[in-house]
């Protein structure tokens, strides 16, 4: 069977709980958002220990500078072991994802302070990108469930892909060093558009076959990538589905044309794109293609995607107290 839509899993977002920690650790990534990080280590500190002492009785806060990504994490899996604590990664989607790896099976809540240079996930939770208002988070927001998604048994937060945007993603990674978010994403789409060749792709979702030429699959339990490209404008972290984004073979011109669309969403409305949801995926390409999960490559096609339903707690913004945020 060949289907443009998969049926569509109507689950009402579960409400955010107010929570109040009696602990704060944040696991550090010194070389995020080139540099950001170490420069914003010792800020960190005074405002973490700022929003614990407002707040009344004493709150523990330390961070946690680390040196390479097994350790943070090791790290984030021996910390994740108190309801009261809250796990804080501090860096860019590619930190947050290796402490999301040590939290998957703890019982802490996960916190999130952006410091890189595409922070595309915390747009979709609502996490401010001003140092300070994302530390106040910690300590005055709520708790909201979080699904995982998994690629070839390996967790992931924001979005899974294959095809361009990951060959595109891969090339951001290696180059552009002195560019951020979007500009650096822009730059790696002109340096590997000329050279990309679509690929055939077969795809299962739950109990429906796509198959097709595809300039790539993007698999997305959240909905921004690229330093603020909305991808997946539908996707909601709590819904108990993954998303499947899929750009049709296209010329370079049309491609050109229709990209600026995806920074606010709409592109999601054009005929060479077709939207799936479901809770269990497999990706087959023709040739293999690299696989880029927030932040790195772990391998190429195939890929076997599926989702944990509210695997984790986030800490996000109290919009009740905030409204206008």
């Amino acid at each position: 069977m060949t289907s443009e839509s998969a049926p569509f899993y109507s689950n009402t977002p579960n409400p955010a709980t107010r929570f109040h920690p009696e602990s704060v650790h944040v696991i550090l990534n010194p070389k995020s958002g080139r540099g950001d990080g170490r420069q914003n280590a010792d800020r960190l500190k005074s405002l973490l220990a700022e929003s614990a002492s407002i707040l009344g009785p004493p709150i523990e806060t330390e961070v946690h500078v680390t040196t390479s990504a097994s350790e943070s994490t090791e790290l984030a899996r021996s910390l994740a072991t108190d309801p009261k604590r809250i796990v804080a990664a501090a860096g860019g989607d590619g930190t947050l994802h290796q402490v999301v790896r040590g939290m998957v099976g703890g019982v802490s809540p996960l916190g999130i302070i952006p410091l890189g240079t595409g922070n595309d996930f915390v747009r979709t939770v609502g996490i401010p990108q001003d140092l300070k208002l994302a530390v106040q988070t910690l300590f005055n927001g709520v708790l909201q469930p979080l699904d995982i998604g998994t690629v070839n048994g390996l967790p992931f937060i924001n979005v899974a892909r294959s095809g361009f945007d990951a060959v595109v993603a891969e090339r951001v990674n290696r180059g552009f060093r002195y560019l951020k978010g979007a500009a650096a994403y822009n730059a790696g789409i002109l340096s590997t558009l000329f050279r990309f060749k679509p690929s055939n792709v077969k795809i299962i979702i739950d109990d429906q076959v796509w198959e097709g030429r595809a300039m790539l699959c993007s698999v997305a339990n959240a909905q921004y990538y690229g330093g603020g490209m909305r991808i997946a404008p539908n996707a909601q972290i709590d819904d108990g589905l993954l998303d499947l984004v899929i750009l049709k073979e296209t010329g370079l011109l049309e491609f050109l044309l229709a990209f600026p669309r995806v920074f606010k969403g709409t592109h999601i409305d054009h005929p060479k794109i077709t939207i799936l949801q479901g809770r269990n995926i497999r990706v087959v390409t023709d040739p293999p293609q690299p696989i880029f999960v927030d932040g790195e490559v772990i391998g190429k096609t195939p890929a076997e995607y599926s989702i944990i339903p509210a695997a984790l707690q986030v800490v996000t913004p109290d919009k009740t107290a905030n409204p206008g945020q």
